[in-house]
């Protein structure tokens, strides 16, 4: 795959992208927005490039599958898919995963646990791997409905609220620092930075989406004159330049963070990486999405604001945010600074000496899932009672102890649309949204 890079996309040259272990091409800190080194133009979806070359640093590897904890899968699963999904049939989409669980199957670490033991990484939402039908006007392949792969862990930059065998990882940021002195500089410099704006976003409307509280969070945006708006619409627009973005977030004190196409995006950590504090205005958005990686409480790093307090009450975010005192800001942002090592991906060429980074975080949790998992199959117990896959976002969030999911404040967010097995409720279909990021990757090349 990353021979034939220029098959990877269809309108992006995704060959400079794979370069520099996946990091893609150096960043000139020109205007001074960065740090001189450890910056690169990261392509959010190179997580599948940069997770593999990780794990070749990785201080606990063997070759004798009898001993390890977990075994990680190197299938470029993002990229494989990414080839495919337009104007391709479906066998030929579907190709490579068959032939990996069909390998899988028949090697003797498979028969340990059944798979369940494997994890496999694709930098992609998991809607592109969700294809519900065998329609080959369907969107992507069927790669995580395989019963092979329902006994796998795959790690993707967005989950499936519904479904029990994806796990969200951070999307990557444009910084891969090769040593702890770099994280400590940048924490340092984010605490000392003036922000002269309330509140911040960076995106473009959708107007095809009568769902969507954009065109409102824009408006609100254009009529403060607390907020700074960055427009992605057409043609040349600053959102596409790495600089632009972050020294916006870098001068806001809070970052607006709606729905993209799908629940997340990439921005949310890219304001946090800028010290920004995120506001959300739906869970998916990351409090159920990263659960390894951020904490359980949110309210101590984010702010919440329910879409609908914006869509139907049209609520003022610039009142919102003005009520908290400067004191619990200046708490929140120090929190969102702490978390900045486990939210980006360490150079995968080097090695940070005492921070966890994203991928340290996501190979721990993936350990201690299977740990768990072999216990309670030798104590012939169950890690919960009453397991429905339907509601396994709400697993994550109980408290230590709680063996069972009841209702839950965020139900509502989570319902499906009529008729949909597993969909993405807030855009009314997920392969719907799955297209539409990939429409607005070949806007954004345009």
């Amino acid at each position: 795959m990353l021979k034939e890079c220029r098959s990877l996309s269809l309108w992006t040259n995704m060959c400079k992208f794979t370069t520099n272990a996946g990091m893609g091409p150096p960043l000139e800190n020109v205007e001074g927005v960065f740090s001189n080194t450890g910056w690169y133009a990261t392509n959010q979806f190179a997580v599948d490039v940069i997770f593999s070359n990780r794990m070749k640093q990785y201080d606990c590897l063997t070759n004798d599958s009898s001993l390890a904890a977990a075994i990680f899968v190197p299938f470029y699963a993002g990229f494989d898919i990414a080839r495919y999904l337009w104007g391709y049939n479906i066998s030929r989409r579907d190709a490579a995963s068959l032939d990996l669980v069909d390998w899988l199957m028949k090697r003797p670490e498979w028969k340990i646990m059944q798979g369940r033991d494997h994890f496999l990484v694709a930098g992609r939402i998991t809607w592109d791997f969700r294809r519900l039908s065998e329609e080959e006007g369907d969107w992507g392949n069927k790669l995580l409905f395989l019963p092979a792969a329902k006994n796998m862990s795959m790690l993707v930059v967005e989950s499936s609220p519904w479904n029990a065998n994806d796990f969200g990882i951070p999307y990557p940021t444009y910084f891969h620092p090769a040593k702890d002195a770099d994280v400590f500089a940048w924490q340092d410099r984010m605490r000392k930075l003036e922000r002269k704006y309330l509140f911040s976003f960076a995106g473009a409307p959708r107007p095809g989406n009568p769902k969507s509280i954009r065109g409102q969070i824009i408006d609100q945006c254009r009529g403060s004159e607390l907020g700074k708006l960055l427009e992605c619409d057409f043609g040349e627009s600053k959102c596409h330049s790495p600089s632009s973005i972050m020294q916006m977030f870098q001068s806001s004190h809070f970052c607006l963070q709606p729905q993209g196409d799908s629940y997340t995006r990439r921005s949310a950590f890219d304001s946090m990486l800028a010290g920004c504090i995120p506001v959300f205005f739906h869970p998916g958005s990351a409090y159920t999405q990263y659960t390894w990686h951020l904490p359980k409480n949110f309210t101590t790093y984010s702010v919440f604001i329910p879409e609908d307090d914006i869509r139907l009450r049209n609520g003022s975010i610039e009142e919102r945010l003005s009520q908290i005192p400067p004191e619990q800001v200046q708490i929140m942002r120090e929190n969102v600074i702490n978390l900045i090592p486990q939210l980006i991906y360490a150079d995968p060429r080097s090695k940070l000496e005492t921070f966890k980074d994203a991928f340290d975080v996501a190979v721990q949790a993936v350990i201690d899932k299977v740990t768990r998992l072999r216990k309670n199959i030798i104590e012939g117990r169950t890690e919960y009672d009453n397991f429905v896959e339907e509601n396994s976002w709400k697993y994550a969030l109980l408290e230590e102890g709680q063996r069972e999911a009841g209702w839950h404040e965020w139900d509502p967010f989570f319902s499906k649309p009529k008729g949909e097995s597993a969909g993405d409720g807030s855009t009314g279909s997920s392969a719907e949204a799955a297209k539409n990021s990939w429409k607005n990757e070949q806007r954004d090349q345009k």
